[in-house]
């Protein structure tokens, strides 16, 4: 689905993602499926460190399976969603979904240790493609090595694509930073309208291919005879008061901690303390807590909820319709941004 929506801006055309490597770089001496017909396939490596990242790339890898007209074979580093696409990754998702500077620190000897492997892996695979999706701090690092290893002007390495641009519009002097990821990045597959036009302004190609979340809309309302300005996605709130038995008088309150461990351990801890506040002046609370497809993020939770202030129900991740459906019975959720966090911590210490 994805990649059949991706769009050429100028005339509205849809195009395959093969298209789009062949009109985009068809002024290198060899486009990725002239590079493929000589090895009788096409190799893609690709990488993704975080959850969104897994569900984003194994949506790609998906619709490139239906679309490439070689055999096609991948390999890199990717969660449970990628596996079932067919990738086996170089090693589990989670040693490379970390938060920051500060959160890095402790783990820097790792992350060096699964970027030189990764780099490894990607060499010994002789890829015609590399896509990198989101997680910058890692991606960045991997494909100005890779760029370095085989070359700046060698022409039959592989290309390299970055899905999810960077939120160069949440810097100061943002835009002037894409003009250095031209080094090491062909291409850029953008989430927001907006961010194409300026990438290509700072010397970045760039293509719109459309927010994830319209994944999910599309997936939902399959088989629904609607325009597409009218699909939505509904849970059924009924269907989940029956399934965890609520009664008609529960106040429901979804938590959406995050998917990497660090900020699990931050959002956790305050929400908790929030809780335990208001137990005692809402009757029949209950709260509905969304668990990221991280086995250490499941293993954390795990370990915590006894401890809960409240009573909780656990939404395994990967479960699109009962996560909405959790969505549509309660009455609120909560999510605290980063900042929001470290402030509230100094100010409880």
């Amino acid at each position: 689905m994805l990649v059949r929506t991706i769009r050429d801006i100028k005339n509205g055309a849809k195009m395959g993602f093969s298209s789009l490597l062949r009109r985009s770089f068809s002024d290198w001496s060899g486009t990725v499926v002239d590079m493929g017909n000589k090895d009788g396939e096409l190799r893609v490596f690709m990488v993704a460190g975080e959850v969104s990242g897994d569900s984003i790339a194994s949506r790609l890898m998906a619709s490139l399976k239906k679309l490439s007209p070689l055999p096609i074979r991948f390999s890199g580093v990717g969660g449970p969603r990628m596996s079932k696409e067919g990738l086996e990754s170089l090693f589990p998702m989670e040693d490379i979904s970390v938060m920051g500077m500060w959160e890095l620190l402790p783990h820097l000897n790792k992350f060096r240790v699964r970027l030189k492997e990764t780099i490894e892996g990607a060499i010994l695979f002789r890829p015609h493609v590399v896509v990198t999706v989101d997680s910058k701090g890692f991606s960045f690092r991997l494909l100005k090595q890779l760029r370095a290893r085989y070359g700046w002007q060698e022409s039959n390495g592989p290309l390299h694509f970055h899905y999810v641009a960077p939120s160069f519009w949440a810097w100061k002097g943002g835009e002037a930073r894409l003009k250095g990821l031209a080094n090491f990045v062909d291409h850029i597959l953008c989430i927001l309208p907006n961010e194409e036009a300026v990438c290509k302004l700072n010397g970045l190609d760039a293509t719109f291919v459309g927010h994830p979340v319209l994944e999910d809309i599309v997936e939902f309302n399959l088989g629904k005879q609607a325009s597409p300005h009218d699909l939505k996605i509904e849970g059924n709130s009924e269907d989940f008061r029956r399934k965890y038995a609520l009664s008609p008088g529960a106040a429901v309150i979804s938590l959406l901690p995050g998917s990497r461990l660090q900020e699990v351990i931050r959002m956790l801890s305050i929400f908790s303390h929030a809780f335990d506040q208001l137990k005692d002046s809402i009757p029949e609370l209950i709260t509905v807590i969304h668990v990221a497809s991280n086995q250490h993020v499941e293993n954390y939770i795990d370990g915590v909820i006894h401890k809960w202030p409240v009573p909780a129900i656990l939404i395994p991740g990967g479960h699109q319709h009962l996560k909405y459906d959790a969505f549509s019975v309660s009455s609120s959720a909560l999510l605290i941004q980063k900042a929001f966090i470290e402030l509230n911590q100094k100010c409880m210490t």
